[in-house]
């Protein structure tokens, strides 16, 4: 059972914190590391610290739109080791007894916050708040799916304890939010931290080691895009953190750790996390701007390249676009053709009103067929010629009509199979759920000639 399934909400002060970084630096995990630092001085730290993305759409995140929250009060019960602090141990409890004042730990979470928030990014406006209660849990849902108000985000804390915000404080909604997540899923992320000097530097990590670590610890995902020949655990802005890998089991990622080869980490947190789990996702046909829908259609104009390598067809009359850093998973899209049934989940962009494509499911497959030749005219033993893309044909000696059905057709087996698709590991979301999660392995979308069974619809190719 996880650590975090015996935490007693009323016995412990929640910390969230948010916006914090930017995108010259810093890291907000980090800065939760710091608080772990100086907060278990005096206090205890209660189940695994909590990294919590929130709605990938909004337009003024910085990259991830990734939120932290602690957890603090005096532990009792169970004890785990989830990391370390340069030579000290992370300790985490599984219970808390007694309350403690959000007064009482103020200064020192604004002193952490204020050493290290960018302040100095025009962009960065950090917020943090600590509570005896979190905020109900409907704040998270709508953090994680659509757009809160910092009005909304404090009015769910009304009565819990402290709420700071600087600048603009729109760092508010996302401490609120990440302290109101209540798992109904979750995944775990162990990062590493560089230690101070390297910060900002190229990162020394041997790709050969991860694509070791990925294949001896089945329980990860997102480690290594294979199409790419990519390093996917280890981040390209200059922020503090080394690497992170995530997966379903908490107790084999310092094992998974200790596989990567490179330069030492300074410190490493194994974080509890929403990532992964494709809670920013609704099911609705509304395309209402900067949410994320999975909705299913009929296709109804293939695939057509944009400039820049983007691919994007028509579900229902509506643009859904590929774009180019989806790699592979474009040529999933191109083999679409009119009249398949797909299922997909996209963002919905604000302007143009186009669904940004993040998985596709395929639901039936149109029968593909090629015309050898038209039909013989029974009267005169005359090739007969076509009235049409979909009309009869016709002799044009004797005018008599032949129906499509008598013309010689060969089948081509489609590039596609029903199932699942998804952009190469390099290039998905931090929320969206992998196939590997869902049970469903590796696919490769264009690799497979096998037919599919049960189509009832066919369409002709002129290829």
């Amino acid at each position: 059972m996880p650590l975090s399934a015996f935490v007693r909400t009323s016995m412990v002060l929640w910390i969230g914190v948010d916006d914090t970084d930017s995108l010259r630096g810093m890291c907000t995990t980090f800065l939760a590391t710091e608080l772990i630092r100086e907060l278990t001085k005096e206090h205890d730290l209660i189940g695994y610290p909590r990294l919590v993305r929130l709605n990938p759409n909004v337009p003024w995140k910085t990259r991830g739109n990734g939120a932290v929250c602690v957890r603090i009060g005096r532990g009792v019960g169970e004890e785990l080791t989830i990391g370390y602090i340069g030579d000290a141990p992370v300790v985490s409890h599984a219970r808390a007894a007694g309350e403690d004042d959000p007064l009482a730990v103020r200064d020192a979470v604004a002193g952490v916050v204020e050493r290290w928030a960018c302040f100095q990014d025009e962009g960065t406006n950090p917020g943090f708040a600590i509570l005896r209660r979190p905020p109900p849990q409907h704040l998270y849902w709508k953090a994680v799916r659509d757009i809160v108000t910092k009005r909304e985000a404090l009015e769910s804390a009304r009565g819990l304890g402290f709420v700071k915000g600087y600048k603009s404080g729109r760092g508010i909604i996302g401490a609120l939010a990440a302290a109101s997540w209540r798992p109904h899923d979750r995944t775990y992320e162990i990062l590493a931290y560089r230690h101070p000097p390297r910060w900002g530097t190229p990162r020394n990590i041997d790709p050969r080691s991860v694509v070791e670590m990925d294949q001896a610890f089945p329980s990860t995902f997102n480690n290594y895009d294979y199409a790419n020949a990519h390093v996917v655990i280890a981040p390209h802005s200059p922020c503090p953190v080394q690497f992170g890998i995530r997966g379903d089991d908490p107790t084999v990622l310092p094992h998974a750790m200790e596989v990567i080869r490179g330069e030492s980490p300074q410190r490493a947190v194994i974080f509890e996390s929403n990532q992964g789990t494709d809670d920013h996702v609704i099911r609705t046909r509304a395309r209402r701007a900067h949410t994320t829908i999975r909705t299913k259609g009929v296709i109804t104009g293939v695939a057509r390249n944009l400039p820049g390598g983007h691919a994007v067809f028509q579900l229902n009359g509506h643009d859904v676009i590929a774009y180019e850093p989806s790699k592979q998973f474009r040529g999933a899209v191109r083999a679409l053709l009119c009249g398949d049934r797909v299922e997909v989940v996209a963002a919905v962009r604000e302007v143009p009103r186009t669904l940004n494509l993040e998985k596709l499911y395929v639901l039936s497959l149109v029968n593909e067929v090629r015309k050898l030749s038209n039909p013989m005219c029974p009267s005169c033993g005359k090739r007969a010629k076509s009235k049409g893309r979909n009309g009869p044909f016709r002799c044009i000696r004797c005018g008599t009509r032949l129906p499509r059905a008598l013309a010689e057709w060969q089948r081509i087996p489609r590039r596609l199979e029903r199932g699942w698709y998804e952009p190469p590991a390099g290039s998905r979301r931090h929320l969206s759920m992998p196939l590997k999660r869902m049970g469903m392995g590796r696919l490769d979308p264009i690799s497979s000639s096998k037919l599919p069974s049960g189509n009832e619809t066919t369409v002709a190719s002129s290829r």
